[in-house]
């Protein structure tokens, strides 16, 4: 069957025939989203084409295996399958958190039917003129209820047996940092880096991410932002705050998915407000876990700023030069922005030098054009 005939017949054997369908607009990934209507009802379709994508990372693949596999398996994302996002959200909602229900199911097909949280994102709502604060606080609240709970090793998969859990580790975070180098500094530059400079590069950033300890590994979404949080008003206390996007999840730091929040790619957090919510973050977590060492938080916040940011800086650049989507560079002069502040930091003061002499002032925030 064509790709529209297979998602008819998984419609009709979701017992949704005849709905109405209404795509989305789409996104920086290969997944589509499609929302049904039926009889008053409604429900979101996620349809992930098995082949759009590398493989994700098997789970005993060797750092070299990952190599020769591909981005994908080095970054240790889901790729073309839809399990993944199916388990965290399983587990999330026994967490007592907001993910969507999964309603019926196709993994082999790659199709998912899910519960529909409507249209109140976050960041609509906020540039519609609602107050910011209080949607942070939800965010931050719900992200440090859930921090309580150590990373399992595994995810149970509805209705299709569980996945391990990943770690985010270094083969992961330099593949993702590599990106500045492969795809922003040529398209600024107009020439390939050179290879002594990205050794250096390579280097700076195996010696800071060398600093970085996580004593109790939580699961980290690693797109937890104000375009992927839904506002669901009917719910009560950290269940407001309705979460998407979610697949790539892997084991890591507490403070990956803060940083996520508070140094926002595609909408400005102000420094009071982002320290605030930083502030507000501790004080829960010291509140639940007396062990919890702020000074260690705090530097591998600063540190995952960095790398996070350093990878969207490649990411947006990829985008437009290799998959056509010019408008991720308007994000660009903010991401910077970011990394300067991020930088700032004593401890990368060696990665501050390497930015300092191979990225132009001039290239910060544009593509050179």
């Amino acid at each position: 069957m064509s790709r529209p005939e297979q998602l008819q017949a998984f419609i009709k054997t979701a017992g949704w025939s005849g709905a109405e369908l209404h795509p989305l607009a789409g996104d920086a990934s290969t997944r589509r989203y499609v929302r049904l209507a039926r009889r008053g009802h409604t429900a979101m379709l996620m349809d992930q084409p098995r082949g759009a994508e590398s493989a994700a990372c098997p789970p005993g693949a060797s750092d070299d295996e990952r190599r020769k596999l591909g981005y994908n398996a080095m970054a240790r994302l889901a790729g073309p399958d839809c399990r993944p996002f199916a388990a965290v959200s399983s587990f999330l909602r026994k967490q007592g958190l907001s993910a969507p229900e999964i309603l019926a199911h196709d993994y082999d097909a790659g199709f998912l039917l899910i519960e529909d949280f409507g249209d109140g994102r976050f960041a609509d709502l906020m540039t519609g003129g609602k107050p910011e604060r209080p949607f942070y606080e939800v965010a931050i609240d719900a992200l440090a209820d859930f921090h309580r709970v150590a990373a399992p090793q595994s995810l149970m998969v509805p209705g299709a047996g569980e996945i391990n859990l990943l770690g985010y580790d270094p083969v992961a975070m330099e593949a993702e940092v590599l990106l500045l180098p492969e795809w922003f500094y040529p398209a600024a530059s107009g020439t390939k880096i050179a290879d002594a400079a990205r050794e250096e590069f390579v280097a700076a950033w195996r010696q800071a991410l060398g600093q970085l300890r996580t004593a109790v590994p939580v699961v980290v979404l690693r797109d937890y932002h104000a375009e992927n949080l839904m506002w669901l008003g009917n719910r009560a206390g950290v269940a407001r705050a309705g979460l998407l996007d979610f697949q790539d999840a892997l084991a890591g730091s507490p403070a990956y998915d803060l940083i996520s929040l508070t140094e926002d790619a595609r909408r400005e957090v102000g420094v009071d407000l982002a320290n605030a919510m930083t502030a507000r973050y501790v004080d829960l977590r010291k509140r639940a876990d007396a062990s919890f060492d702020e000074d260690a938080f705090r530097f591998a916040a600063a540190l995952l700023a960095a790398q996070r940011n350093t990878k969207i800086v490649g990411i947006f650049s990829r985008l437009w030069k290799r998959d056509g989507k010019p408008r991720y560079t308007q994000y660009l002069p903010r991401m910077w922005g970011y990394l300067d502040r991020d930088l700032a930091h004593p401890a990368l003061a060696t990665l501050k030098a390497w930015f300092d002499r191979h990225i132009s002032p001039d290239w910060r925030g544009t593509l050179g054009n």
